[in-house]
């Protein structure tokens, strides 16, 4: 097939993703966005201009060879793109669904400079899926080094660590706290934005290359991370932030009111959605208000609307303009039909009998200046209180470190919030002993969480060879 030229090129349209109308997927847990088929994908992929020193690369923690799969779909050699993708990541399915490449790799992408970018991780999605319903062969393994690893927690930056660890020859033994397999992946992110399914695929891949997968597994109560290493020959900890943060105003306390880290796991991992036949139950709520504007924020209230609310809300305290959630997730919610009260602060959770919500007051805001984060600082209005109508209340204002494991894991330094102290490569403040991810950083991305497991990789398979362990210097 001729190759096409760069103005041929820039000739084509960047293709948009078919979606479930969303008078229909309000109604359901089915995934939003449909795919693409073949023949979409490979012209979107022949979008791309190939670019000799490709932006997109070096803004991809995931460290993923860009334009060789895209150069592969172009060309309708889905198996190699495939195969490339692998390469890189354990999770490719998982990040063409949630990741934000518009902040990521389409953000550098050339032909974004006069065009709209190239749909990298629409795709990545469609690469990966083609993968996992076509049998793509495996990775052939090196022989064992007869290193043994754990690895504390089944989430994004813990799956990725297993998967290059074994693919370098090591043993890898990933253990979960809970039942299943994903952390965030599948507790925190609902089934109409990643599929269980697709995570569970993912996961199976590096289990058939020999990583041991061990559930029911709480490190700090079942085994500390002294007792690991004692059978292991490093430990990586990739065990998240688990601890819902909460406002600290009065009412948080009612009955009816959950964190968005409670509230989703409930859901997303608990199916209380399928109440009573499964037998997690979670408040309907005729009247949901969600506080806080990031990701999580909408994923809470759109569940809200698919349990049946009547009225689903966002209640947040700067403008529209500065919601941190992706815009797609905001459109999205929007278009099922989410109220956002915007420029309001919550100030108290009003109760009522049995101490049940009965709304939340809140107080009206202006922007100021802008503040650290770069963010015009919220200023309240004095005298401007109201109270909005609410019987379920949802904070979804961030999460913070677990203490579990820290607090049974000697020689591992924490900082004052107790996030693990670690460097640049995820070297902890105990020699054997790596850790990356939210548990280092604070709740952050997916695909932050897959490139900080991928310097922990790396760094732990050069201790695993050599055993030096340099002098601790926190990045």
């Amino acid at each position: 097939m001729r190759e096409l030229t760069v103005a041929e090129r820039c000739a084509i349209p960047r293709h948009s993703m078919p979606h479930q109308d969303p008078r229909e997927r309000v109604g359901n847990f089915d995934e939003v966005a449909l795919g693409w088929d073949a023949e979409t994908a490979v012209k979107e992929a022949q979008r791309c201009l190939l670019c000799r020193k490709p932006q997109c690369v070096a803004s991809c923690p995931a460290e993923i060879d860009i334009p060789g799969f895209i150069a592969e779909t172009a060309r309708g050699n889905f198996r190699e793109a495939s195969t490339i993708l692998r390469e890189s990541s354990a999770l490719p399915a998982v990040c063409g669904r949630v990741c934000p490449q518009e902040t990521q790799c389409e953000q550098l992408c050339v032909l974004g400079k006069k065009h709209e970018p190239v749909a990298i991780g629409r795709l990545e999605r469609f690469v990966s899926d083609y993968a996992l319903r076509s049998d793509v062969p495996l990775p052939a393994l090196p022989p064992s080094t007869g290193k043994k690893v754990a690895v504390v927690g089944a989430g994004p930056a813990g799956i990725t660590v297993a998967g290059d660890l074994v693919k370098l020859g090591h043993e890898v033994t990933l253990f979960e706290a809970l039942h299943m397999p994903g952390g965030v992946l599948v507790y925190g992110i609902p089934e109409f934005r990643l599929p269980k399914e697709i995570v569970r695929q993912e996961v199976d891949l590096i289990r058939s290359l020999g990583v041991r997968l061990v559930t029911n597994f709480v490190v700090g109560r079942t085994a500390t991370v002294d007792e690991l290493l004692e059978e292991h020959d490093a430990v990586f900890l990739g065990n998240g932030a688990g601890a819902p943060s909460f406002l600290g105003i009065p009412g948080e306390n009612l009955n009816g009111v959950y964190s968005a880290s409670e509230y989703l796991t409930r859901c997303n991992l608990m199916r209380a959605n399928d109440f009573p036949r499964n037998a997690t139950p979670v408040a309907g709520g005729r009247k949901v208000v969600v506080l806080g504007g990031g990701n999580v924020a909408m994923d809470a209230v759109r569940v809200a609307l698919r349990l049946g609310a009547d009225e689903a809300s966002i209640l947040y305290r700067r403008s529209r303009n500065e919601l941190p959630a992706r815009l797609e997730e905001i459109e999205n919610a929007e278009e099922e039909g989410v109220k956002f009260s915007f420029l309001a602060n919550p100030v108290r959770i009003v109760g009522g009998e049995h101490n049940c919500v009965t709304g939340v007051e809140c107080v009206r805001m202006e922007l100021g200046e802008p503040d650290s984060s770069g963010r015009r600082r919220p200023i309240p209005v004095a005298g401007s209180e109201f109270v909005i109508e609410a019987d379920t209340v949802v904070v979804a204002i961030g999460q913070n470190a677990n203490p579990i494991v820290a607090s049974t894991a000697t020689g591992v330094e924490t900082d004052r919030r107790g996030y693990f102290k670690a460097d640049a490569e995820g070297r902890t403040t105990k020699p054997g002993v790596f850790a990356g991810g939210d548990i280092v950083t604070g709740a952050a991305t997916v695909i932050l969480a897959i490139g900080a497991g991928k310097k922990a990789a790396r760094a732990m398979h050069e201790y695993l060879l050599d055993s030096r362990w340099p002098d601790f210097a926190e990045a």
